[in-house]
């Protein structure tokens, strides 16, 4: 009997090319079906949420294959865990719907980009956060936010336009906060010298940005990030974000910021599509 099995992972992307497999470098999908050949005995196509760049990393994305296996639905993930990486982990698993489809049935996607904007990066962060050299003043990338809401075309953050049917996608939901900068391994004296310059939050130096959305385009989450670094360096007003947004042109945002901030938190589906 065909079953279809869903899977939660996390992973930290440092170590890979990203999802998709590649010819001539290790992908978390091909370590994904490897493990699955060796746990049912054969090979099987693992799709996923989203083709998650090279660096970036997982808390909740998705994967689903096929099998016919009888291995008991309890007994995958532990089982999957056993041939995997301990970068990546299997944080739940379960059978669904045969129509359900990891890529296509997605309703909604969280990201979370992580920055932090003190003087001297803790080692422990790195690879998985942007470092950003100057301090950043939270206040106008805040303001900026509420232009992103709704529906739009957001080609002007697409990397090499077009990449999909449309550029059109609804935010429902985004966010910017400082965090306390509690970590086992904080130490003031350390991450904050004498004589550096100012900070408007010394004591929540990590700034998390957070986005759902029903999609999202190529390198979008980290292009929207790019152009508020702009704001947040006082560089251009928070009105930029609006003006950026109606101008289509990928040319007045901001850089693509680098992958390794950057986390796929969530990914939403049909009630009806997680019951077999």
């Amino acid at each position: 009997m065909r079953r279809n099995i869903m899977l939660t992972l996390a992973y930290d992307g440092t170590n890979y090319c990203g999802w998709q497999v590649q010819p001539d470098s290790l992908s978390i999908q091909e370590c994904v079906e490897r493990a699955t050949e060796q746990l049912t005995g054969t090979r099987s196509r693992v799709l996923s949420a989203s083709r998650t760049d090279s660096g970036v990393h997982a808390l909740g994305q998705v994967a689903s294959f096929v099998t016919e296996s009888t291995i008991p639905i309890e007994q995958f993930r532990r089982g999957l865990q056993r041939f995997l990486p301990e970068d990546i982990a299997v944080v739940q698993s379960q059978q669904v719907s045969l129509e359900f489809h990891a890529t296509y049935s997605a309703v909604r996607k969280r990201y979370r980009y992580l920055m932090y904007d003190g003087p001297i990066l803790p080692p422990f962060l790195k690879g998985r956060a942007l470092h950003s050299h100057r301090a950043l003043r939270l206040a106008p990338m805040q303001a900026a936010l509420s232009s992103l809401l709704g529906t739009h075309d957001f080609r002007c953050f697409e990397t090499q336009y077009p990449n999909k049917a449309t550029s059109v996608r609804t935010i429902m939901e985004v966010s910017m906060t400082r965090l306390p900068n509690w970590f086992p391994w904080t130490a003031d004296h350390i991450w904050q010298p004498q004589n550096q310059r100012p900070h408007e939050a010394p004591d929540a130096a990590v700034i998390c940005f957070e986005i759902m959305a029903d999609g999202f385009l190529y390198n979008m989450v980290r292009a929207i990030v790019g152009t508020l670094i702009r704001i947040g360096l006082e560089q251009e007003p928070p009105e930029h974000l609006a003006q950026v947004i109606e101008s289509l042109d990928r040319r007045q945002a901001g850089n693509t910021v680098p992958p390794e901030g950057l986390y796929l938190v969530k990914v939403d589906y049909p009630e009806e599509l997680l019951v077999c």
